[in-house]
């Protein structure tokens, strides 16, 4: 099922992209009929992200609860957090300084000499404050929290609820394995609804064809083609650091994670990976323990393709407006960015969010922002994939760290649906070489 489903969804990329450009090249930019048929096949995507949407919060909350409550004590807890904001910090800074290193090595934007190019439209800035992050973290209501989707709160209840059931020990047992059937019954409504992903795909790609045209990537070729050299070196450095642990297995959890990374490119939403990401690390040996802590962490502090992307495009918009900045105020938007970037869980347009809060602190045109907006959703497509990739081999080296990575399951194999990961919860399947 598994190996027809990524067959699908590289078909519906093929035929999304095609009939997108049919209708681009069919009716005049603005007409109405063009509008309509744009806006129906968005319907696709928009009604599978409400689907996706609608596991994230009880699946991050079961795994987490379960995982923690099967930790055992709070010692273990403290050092895979520990362990997983050192790498997510070491790599966010490697993110963004390979950006500012790059867009300085390419000048991208040198020459374009671009003036106001419109209003930035509605991007949520005014909630982009230490206080408003803070409060942000803390959920005043698990409920509201769960309904908005905001894992970061989520995340919050879900580690007092968690440690609060693992003091209770025996006591708690009963919403421990309540907890553990939750999870299960979540990852098969993630198996119903992935198998609508290759028509969410579909849409997805046919709807921003049709509207933008495949024209907007030649008028912006430079920029978006060395953005996403930018983003294959992230790729490289990212699998060579988590090759450093893993050794060759690291090539193998490339191969397990292509069918997340599909769907987090051609949706561009991160959410839309997820569910997916949880099984095939799953099936790579990632106790449900450890992934169900670090990953929804990850979502919140650990968006590599994102850093680099704030980077990259701060730093265009200061070469297309021909504004010079000097090794030292780039050194400062880095660190900047570094510590800004960890706060936009849960903004709309997060990245261009933190864009627009950095041209205004280091006194660039706001405007800059529109500059982007054409191409932001192929851009998007790139770094939410990337996202992924840096949140699977982070995932993957803590465990290893922790001594509790297992021998992988085929690929293809029936997920083991066992956040405790033990015997008795089965981890069936054709085993490979532990060393693959």
């Amino acid at each position: 099922m598994a190996r027809r489903l990524t067959l699908f969804i590289m078909i519906g990329m093929v035929l999304g992209i095609a009939v997108g450009f049919l209708l681009n090249q069919t009716y005049p930019a603005g007409d109405a009929r063009l509008t309509e048929y744009a806006d129906m096949l968005k319907l696709l995507p928009e009604v599978f992200l409400h689907l996706i949407k609608m596991i994230i919060a009880p699946l991050v909350f079961a795994t987490l609860v379960s995982g923690i409550a099967g930790m055992g004590d709070s010692s273990a807890l403290g050092r895979i957090g520990g362990r997983a904001l050192g790498w997510f910090v070491s790599a966010s800074l490697i993110s963004i300084g390979l950006g500012l290193l790059l867009v300085n090595l390419f000048k991208p934007g040198v020459g374009l000499a671009f003036t106001a190019a419109g209003p930035v439209g509605d991007l949520a800035v005014a909630d982009f404050t230490l206080r408003h992050f803070v409060l942000s973290v803390f959920p005043t209501s698990v409920l509201d929290a769960m309904a908005r989707n905001d894992v970061l709160q989520v995340l919050v209840f879900s580690l007092f609820f968690g440690v609060a059931l693992s003091a209770l020990g025996q006591g708690g047992e009963m919403i421990v394995r309540g907890c553990d059937k939750l999870a299960q019954v979540m990852l098969t409504i993630t198996d119903y609804v992935m198998r609508f992903a290759p028509f969410a795909v579909f849409g997805a790609l046919a709807s921003v064809v049709a509207s933008k045209g495949l024209a907007i990537i030649v008028t912006y070729g430079k920029f978006v083609a060395e953005f996403y050299f930018g983003l294959l070196l992230l790729w490289v450095i990212l699998l060579s650091l988590g090759g450093v642990f893993l050794g060759r297995r690291v090539l193998v959890l490339a191969r397990y994670i292509r069918q997340p990374l599909l769907l987090a490119f051609s949706t561009a939403s991160s959410e839309s990976a997820l569910p997916r990401l949880f099984e095939q690390l799953d099936r790579f040996g990632v106790p449900r323990r450890i992934s169900g802590f670090v990953l929804p962490l990850g979502y919140s502090f650990n968006l590599d393709g994102s850093m680099m992307y704030t980077s990259f495009a701060t730093m265009f918009i200061a070469q297309a407006y021909n504004i010079p900045l000097s090794a030292g105020q780039q050194i400062a938007m880095l660190l900047t960015l570094m510590v800004t970037s960890k706060g936009i869980a849960g903004v709309p347009r997060a990245s261009l969010v933190v864009i627009a809060a950095t041209l205004t602190q280091f006194g660039l045109p706001l405007e800059g922002v529109a500059l982007l907006l054409g191409v932001d959703t192929f851009l998007d497509m790139g770094r939410t994939a990337t996202n992924v990739v840096g949140n699977a081999v982070a995932t993957s080296v803590i465990t290893k760290w922790e001594g509790m990575l297992q021998p992988p399951l085929d690929p293809d194999a029936e997920p083991p649906h066992a956040p405790h990961d033990t015997p008795e919860h089965g981890r069936k399947g054709l085993h490979l070489d532990p060393g693959a």
